[in-house]
């Protein structure tokens, strides 16, 4: 299995929900590979069942898998370590403090493993407190850049900002997004974010000049009777990507 197609090298990636194997292979073809394809573990009730399903959209997407928690679940950390290290996806998702045992697992540095770290309602710091335990504490609010460098300890890749809000916590993204530039590390602007505003966000990463961008785009753009993200508007969030690297 290829471990690093072509959008490891990309500006920016899009992350967007797929409800089931077809579901991911329309989405993939609608931003023409440019997407990693989140699947939750929170959906499965144990580790074998989510391997079994996710080898599937791994074998029909070019491994486009991203293996995701559910709406940033710290409960779900230790099963996304385990599997992960099973399945070697292109991305993983984590809350902070499971970085370093994903990579531990992993055994690779390739794949793309983001740490989440949440707003605080003030430009420059961020709450690291995302884990299992330590999210049931008062917030860990520290400078962004001791964030950054710490996930860059545990073999991080990127910073999950979440929950966003879409452009409620502007300030204190356009400080991440800087801090984030300078240190040569990527982002993932995560929560709120729709057609309307996915520009907007999008920009603000390119302009501050981080390496690469994966904006995850969820429920915004997944039709509502049937669950599936629609391929339309990925192609269309596709269209708006091309138009900002142009």
């Amino acid at each position: 299995m290829q471990l690093k197609p072509n959008y490891l090298d990309d500006k920016i990636c899009l992350n967007v929900l797929a409800n089931s194997v077809e579901n991911a292979k329309e989405c993939y073809e609608a931003a023409e590979g440019h997407v990693v394809l989140g699947v939750l573990t929170k959906n499965y009730d144990r580790d074998e069942a989510a391997i079994e399903d996710m080898k599937k959209y791994q074998q029909e997407t070019n491994n486009a898998l991203s293996v995701g928690l559910g709406a940033g679940d710290p409960n779900q950390s230790e099963m996304v370590s385990r599997v992960s290290q099973v399945l070697q996806p292109q991305h993983v998702n984590q809350v902070f403090t499971g970085v370093g045992t994903s990579r531990a697992l992993l055994g690779q540095s390739d794949t793309v493993v983001n740490g989440l770290m949440s707003p605080t309602g003030k430009a420059g710091f961020v709450n690291i407190a995302t884990g299992p335990k330590s999210s049931q504490q008062p917030a860990a609010e520290v400078p962004v850049e001791t964030a950054i460098a710490l996930l860059q300890d545990m073999g991080g890749t990127s910073v999950k900002f979440f929950p966003m809000h879409g452009l409620e916590h502007e300030a204190e993204f356009k400080a991440v997004a800087q801090a984030c530039a300078a240190a040569g590390f990527n982002l993932e602007p995560t929560g709120g974010i729709t057609l309307d505003n996915f520009e907007e966000i999008v920009r603000i990463a390119v302009d501050a000049g981080v390496n690469q961008i994966i904006p995850h785009v969820y429920s915004s753009i997944i039709d509502k009777s049937t669950g599936n993200t629609k391929p339309e508007d990925v192609k269309k969030l596709y269209e708006i990507v091309k138009n900002i690297l142009a």
